[in-house]
């Protein structure tokens, strides 16, 4: 059957890696090379605190779009529930979407307590009630797109005669970001998209992706029509030796859940990940040839996702859009054309 919606191809803008002036240039390269999405973090904090970069990411989207000509940007993703007031984050998306139609998303998801905490400095509350809070303020937030003068009291948030005045023809879309089913259930009821990330047990994404669409079934919703956007990490580099060492930075990415519980500092992930820099590879697609790449790569296509953002490690940015764009992108291309004609 036909995929649903157009395949894209995307870059992952790693501001926890880059600062705003280096991480605008590599995504205005990425434009020209051909992807169609950039997907930017949303960090407080990076996950190392020597050479590690948070450039704000509401000011940086305006950056972009300034700059940029066709791509698509987004967060990837965005936490709109402690250090923002859901209210905030709607007025900025409007914005967004006000200066570039048709070219903005809002991903959000529960977030990260090293990003919230060190402003809130309350308790970092469970993940139950984090859902809740995200429900609530994507509900919220749709509201303020739609309705004026909002009274809102909710759980969590509320507001008074709110109006977001600067509003797009058509709302930007949310993506919901869930690696786990209750999440993902929430994306399937209420998300324009769904976004996860690549590197864990194969068997989680099949898992994944059925309860989104369960979650939509159960709010009388198409689940063919919900994007389903994964990020994929990736190194690759015909020096095979390098694609493999330039996955260390991202050490903190293949930590155990135990391993990173209650870790807030920066400086403390640093260590725990240098610990651990043996294993930073493990969570990407680490290759010399790109037939190998595309071949894994594919196996997201095949499982339904329509939306790839690929996340590559090394300081030389250039150099991995350069390659990926001469070298991978087209097998990918064709590949998603046989995809959509099967």
């Amino acid at each position: 059957m036909p995929a649903s919606h157009p395949i894209r191809l995307g870059y992952k803008a790693s501001a926890e890696q880059f600062g705003p002036s280096q991480l605008l240039e590599f995504s205005l390269q990425a434009e020209r090379l051909g992807f169609d999405d950039v997907a930017s973090s949303d960090h407080f904090q990076p996950w190392r605190h020597h050479g590690g970069h948070s450039p704000a990411v509401l000011p940086w989207l305006g950056a972009l779009g300034g700059r940029s000509e066709r791509v698509r940007m987004g967060t990837s993703v965005l936490t709109p529930t402690f250090r923002y007031h859901p209210a905030v984050v709607a007025q900025a998306f409007a914005t967004l979407g006000c200066l570039y139609p048709g070219r903005v998303f809002l991903g959000v998801g529960t977030g990260e307590s090293m990003n919230e905490t060190p402003i809130t400095a309350g308790d970092w509350p469970p993940i139950k009630e984090r859902r809740h809070r995200l429900a609530e303020a994507i509900d919220l937030m749709r509201r303020l797109w739609r309705e004026e003068r909002l009274d809102f009291q909710g759980q969590f948030y509320e507001t008074r005669k709110a109006t977001v005045y600067d509003r797009p023809e058509t709302p930007v879309p949310v993506y919901v970001a869930a690696s786990g089913l209750l999440a993902a259930k929430l994306a399937g009821r209420v998300g324009d998209g769904f976004i996860c990330t690549s590197g864990k047990d194969p068997d989680l994404y099949g898992t994944l992706l059925a309860a989104v669409a369960e979650g939509a079934q159960a709010a009388g919703r198409d689940g063919t029509r919900i994007a389903k956007m994964i990020e994929i990490k990736v190194s690759y580099d015909t020096d095979r030796e390098r694609a493999e060492r330039d996955c260390g930075w991202w050490a903190a990415l293949a930590l155990s859940g135990e391993e990173k519980a209650g870790v807030e500092d920066p400086v403390e992930m640093e260590r725990l990940a240098d610990e651990h820099r043996d294993r930073a590879s493990t969570r990407f697609i680490v290759s010399d040839d790109p037939g190998e790449v595309a071949e894994k790569v594919g196996t997201y296509l095949d499982l339904g996702f329509d939306e790839l953002v690929f996340h590559f490690p090394g300081d030389d940015q250039s150099h991995y859009l350069e390659l990926f764009a001469r070298d991978v992108l087209p097998l990918l291309r064709d590949r998603s054309a046989a995809t959509r004609a099967a």
